[in-house]
């Protein structure tokens, strides 16, 4: 019966994969952009260092250590009382016109923090991790919060210390974008960025650029469109190798099912971990994220690993204060490289619970990968058995693909 299953599992996926010439002629050609894009963002990293050394003569050095975003602005019982009180009528109807907003430049939101672990032993013991090294999940953590930090002291200006009542500030930020006006619940405009030097205009640019990839990758995503003629062709051929289940182990490779991989981890969401939305913090899922991911690619690995990248990170829904959060990992992809013995790349997905009908809520998807410097190659593969499982596998792949991409652009330079 398990047999059938599995060859059944086979035909589902041959089937799916031949698709049109002319959709896998578009995909192949969105990932010869995507490895484009890699080769420009490994060439942008390295100005970024010089550019904004250029902004930072511009700030007031009395501005450029402000961080105005604190965890839970005001205190919990606060925030439930205020939850409880019937709101008054918006104070104003029309939305604000970006062109009433005043001009800011970049230096009005330059911010720097230093973590001084060589001056402070207390600070490093917060961040040693088991190894004697830096925990990534805990600066994962501070990125996070500086991001808000930049975006808050754009919208209000460099010298605001602290954010108060957020609600009384008409708007509310998340990671990546100005979220709603809080008074009329729509988009809120954000104040005009102008650019004052050859190097401003520079990270303009960049920044541009970016902002375009982004949507030339989600045109590309597997749930859009089909896998390249040539992405097929390596799924079918990998399939067939390995995707029987009556066949034995093959000797030179352990065969792991992407689905026994799962690692999960539930927890209740305490008011100690919100940000000043009364939402759960996003740099506090991102860690939780990370050391969960690294736990998997651990138990997968069964040795030594090292953090190489996160690929991918979405925020689709805040997390309240109070639900019940479920992370699972998956390996999706594992093979070996000239640079590495061995690569794997992980997924961690967030789910908040509804306790009383069971249903889940997908609120952020993380991918990670994780890495080995030396040693042999590893001696286990990830193989799908869905078709689901099998598109994972091949967003895995691209992954891994144009992070070798950008590591070989940085060893060649």
């Amino acid at each position: 019966m398990l047999s059938r299953r599995i060859q059944c599992s086979t035909k589902t996926l041959r089937r799916h994969l031949h698709t049109s010439s002319a959709l896998q002629n578009t995909a192949q050609t969105l990932i010869t952009q995507k490895i484009v894009g890699a080769r420009q963002e490994t060439d942008n990293v390295r100005e970024l260092d010089t550019l904004l050394k250029a902004v930072k003569k511009r700030v007031e050095p009395s501005t450029q250590s402000i961080v105005p975003i604190q965890r839970g602005s005001i205190p919990w019982a606060q925030a439930l009382l205020d939850a409880t009180r019937v709101r008054e009528p918006p104070a104003r109807e029309n939305p604000v016109s970006q062109e009433a907003l005043e001009l800011r430049s970049m230096h009005d939101s330059y911010t720097e923090i230093f973590l001084p672990f060589g001056s402070s032993p207390d600070l490093l013991e917060q961040y040693t991790n088991a190894s004697g090294g830096i925990r990534t999940g805990k600066l994962l953590e501070h990125l996070d919060s500086l991001a808000g930090s930049i975006s808050y002291k754009h919208m209000l200006g460099p010298g605001v210390e602290t954010l108060g009542r957020i609600g009384e500030r008409g708007y509310y930020i998340v990671t990546a974008s100005v979220d709603r006006d809080a008074y009329i619940n729509r988009a809120h405009p954000v104040n005009p960025l102008k650019t004052l030097s050859p190097e401003e205009k520079a990270l303009q640019a960049i920044g541009e650029f970016h902002r375009k990839r982004r949507q030339s990758l989600a045109l590309r995503s597997l749930s859009r469109v089909p896998p390249s003629s040539e992405e097929a062709e390596v799924l079918h051929s990998f399939v067939l190798k390995y995707g029987n289940e009556a066949a034995e182990n093959r000797e030179d490779k352990e065969r792991v099912w992407m689905g026994d991989t799962a690692s999960e981890r539930t927890m209740l969401m305490f008011p100690q971990e919100r940000n000043v939305h009364q939402k759960v913090f996003g740099g506090y899922l991102m860690r939780l994220a990370y050391e969960l991911g690294f736990t998997n690619s651990r138990l997968f690995t069964r040795r030594r690993i090292r953090f190489v990248s996160l690929d991918k990170i979405s925020f689709a829904k805040p997390v309240p204060i109070g639900s019940i959060l479920r992370l699972t990992s998956h390996i999706l992809h594992s093979t070996s490289s000239e640079r590495y013995p061995w690569i794997v790349h992980t997924r961690v997905l967030a789910h908040v619970l509804d306790v009383e009908t069971g249903s889940e809520m997908v609120t952020n998807d993380f991918r990670f990968t994780w890495c080995a410097h030396d040693g042999p190659p590893l001696d286990r593969m990830i193989v799908p058995k869905t078709y689901q499982e099998a598109m994972l596998w091949l967003e895995g792949r691209r992954e891994l693909e144009i992070g070798a991409e950008i590591q070989g652009a940085l060893h060649s330079k």
